[in-house]
């Protein structure tokens, strides 16, 4: 039930960690993790119950989020690329009379430069200079940078204007000096800043991604730790891109903890969900500020993820997969006139929607050129989620080296270039509104997944004679979704 008026110009605040797993809050079933302020912030929210990402890798992700487009219409197959100048944000989408601010990584190119519709920038991360379209830029440091160098720490990896911090460097800091901790209070700062104005704000960071170790190593024990029951269970029925991926992640070295042993893999988890924790504390500074600032009623905030992480289930670590902990994610949605109290949202979310819905709930025209729908009728109550199938991809080409995640592995070299040319090879699921899951490749076994009964997608029925005609009529719905949106990934006749 709502409490407040809707105002004339909501606000909106968009919040986004990177690889936060949904099974991160109470919210989702998590009854041990310490997460007070996404637990708050799901009490009086809506609570979307199935969240997908478009793809589980960090560009091509936060690039839907931000454009309402698929990666490849956005421009963003793969990461290390930078989005085309004539690719529109949600910025440049809403009207100026708002204030509009972005905090934090942005990973789309030109990383450091106000750029996109928005009038304030905060950048946070000094790693991606090679995409600077301006090699002058190239020698400047992020905003993160220079504060940590003003508080007298003294960076140790070279960069091209010097000296900048490593992420080893940035996740022994005390908590206070972590990245969400820096963004969090830039957040404040703007909110308090634009009390009196209209603004829409992104804020963007990079916790918990790897290095899965930080100041709360300690908040849990891992030996105790509870975990998922595919937990270091390697698939036995996936395709083989997951199965050598498996194959890589179980004698590997992670952050110096080696993830041939149980203990080292419940260590990685322990920290994974310790650096959850720089998370939360974030979201409760912004959600301080904005009641400090007397604006919880005139908001709109929006909790999520880019995409999940395996951290040890299938025995994985990363992304990249089309596995539920890859491309399933948190989603909060608080709009006090709306709801007051926490509202379950069946059925499928696709971020690809994000655009036209909060354009929609913002007053503002939605424009044509969106690959995504306005969802807001959900949220009022006009409409459901009940017969909604989304699409997840993975693109593939020119993609990472896969043991970029490992300091060193036991992997053959022939293995891993096996590997890495599955790697190159483009996907495309689709999760059906009645919670099955298809995932085709040209070129590797395809899968089919009862997520009623098999939530941990163990059990492969793409094979089985009594699912044909399912996993037909399955492909029938991936080859529509891709005439309509004039996709030309390859897939395999079923």
């Amino acid at each position: 039930m709502a409490v407040t008026e809707a105002p004339t110009k909501p606000n909106l605040v968009f919040i986004l960690p990177d690889r936060l797993r949904q099974d991160t809050s109470a919210a989702y079933g998590n009854d041990w993790i310490q997460s007070p302020h996404m637990d708050a912030m799901a009490s009086g929210s809506f609570v979307f119950e199935h969240c997908y990402v478009t793809q589980p890798v960090c560009a091509p992700a936060r690039a839907s989020i931000m454009t309402g487009l698929y990666p490849p219409a956005a421009g963003m197959p793969r990461n290390r690329l930078v989005m085309p100048p004539d690719v529109q944000t949600i910025a440049q989408m809403v009207s100026d009379d708002y204030a509009k601010g972005y905090i934090g990584k942005w990973h789309l190119g030109d990383e450091i430069i106000k750029q996109r519709g928005f009038d304030e920038w905060v950048s946070a991360n000094d790693y991606w200079w090679p995409e600077y379209t301006n090699p002058e830029d190239q020698k400047r440091f992020s905003d993160y940078h220079e504060n940590l160098v003003a508080e007298g720490y003294e960076p140790e990896q070279d960069h091209p204007g010097g000296k900048t911090f490593s992420q080893e460097q940035r996740a022994a800091m005390p908590s206070d000096k972590q990245m969400a901790s820096f963004l969090a209070d830039r957040a404040a700062q703007f909110i308090a800043d634009h009390r009196d104005d209209p603004f829409v704000l992104y804020v963007s960071t990079i916790e918990p991604h790897p290095p899965f170790t930080g100041p709360f190593n300690d908040l849990y024990d891992a030996a105790t730790l509870p975990v998922d029951e595919t937990f270091m269970q390697s698939p036995a029925e996936s395709s083989l891109f997951n199965r050598m991926r498996a194959e890589l992640f179980e004698d590997c070295v992670r952050d110096g903890i080696s993830t041939a042993t149980e203990e080292g893999w419940r260590q990685l988890r322990a920290n994974y969900y310790g650096n959850v924790k720089l998370v939360d504390d974030m979201l409760g500074t912004i959600l301080g500020a904005l009641t400090d600032a007397g604006l919880d009623d005139d908001t709109i905030v929006v909790f999520t993820s880019e995409h999940g992480d395996m951290v040890g289930t299938h025995r994985m670590l990363e992304m990249r997969t089309p596995y539920e902990e890859a491309v399933q994610v948190p989603l909060f949605i608080r709009i006090p006139w709306l709801t007051s109290e926490e509202t379950r949202v069946p059925g499928n979310f696709s971020q690809i929607d994000f655009v036209p819905t909060l354009l929609d709930l913002l007053g503002q025209p939605v424009p044509d050129h969106l690959q995504g729908v306005s969802r807001a009728g959900v949220l009022r109550g006009e409409d459901d989620l009940l017969g909604n199938d989304v699409v997840v991809q993975h693109n593939g080409i020119g993609d990472r080296d896969m043991a970029m995640e490992c300091e060193n592995w036991a992997m053959s070299d022939e293995k891993l270039r096996d590997l890495n040319f599955l790697n190159a090879m483009p996907w495309r699921s689709v999760i059906t509104a009645d919670r099955w899951k298809l995932n085709l490749c040209a070129v590797d076994n395809g899968e089919l997944y009862d997520l009623n009964t098999d939530p941990g997608e163990t059990r492969n029925l793409f094979d089985k004679p009594e699912h044909r005609d399912r996993v037909r009529a399955m492909a029938a719905r991936l080859h529509l979704w891709q005439a309509e949106f004039a996709d030309t990934a390859p897939l395999p006749a079923v």
